[in-house]
């Protein structure tokens, strides 16, 4: 765990709240509940992990994971369409 983030846990038992950084949540969607996509993938590239509690982390792990299964998805079927698509007229395919 980074310093930031023990210094940060201290702060919060020393002052009697959650060692959640609930300010999070009320900013808009939590990690664990944003639907996969361009958001989410932007939200995770701009998190520093050394900043995370090992909670968020957690859920940072898990988004991670629903957007990479998000994105085969998406390659499957378009692997699917271009496997299954006719092949194009002879003078389509020189650029005719």
């Amino acid at each position: 765990m980074s310093p930031g983030v023990v210094d940060f846990l201290f702060r919060r038992l020393v002052a009697g709240e959650p060692a959640e950084d609930v300010q999070w949540g009320k900013e808009g969607t939590a990690l664990a509940v944003q639907p996969p996509g361009a958001e989410l993938a932007r939200r995770l590239a701009e998190t520093d992990l050394d900043a995370l509690t090992p909670t968020e982390l957690f859920h940072y792990v898990r988004a991670a994971q629903r957007l990479a299964a998000w994105a085969e998805a998406l390659r499957e079927t378009a692997v699917g369409r271009y496997c299954s698509a006719p092949p194009a007229p002879y003078g389509e395919r020189r650029g005719a």
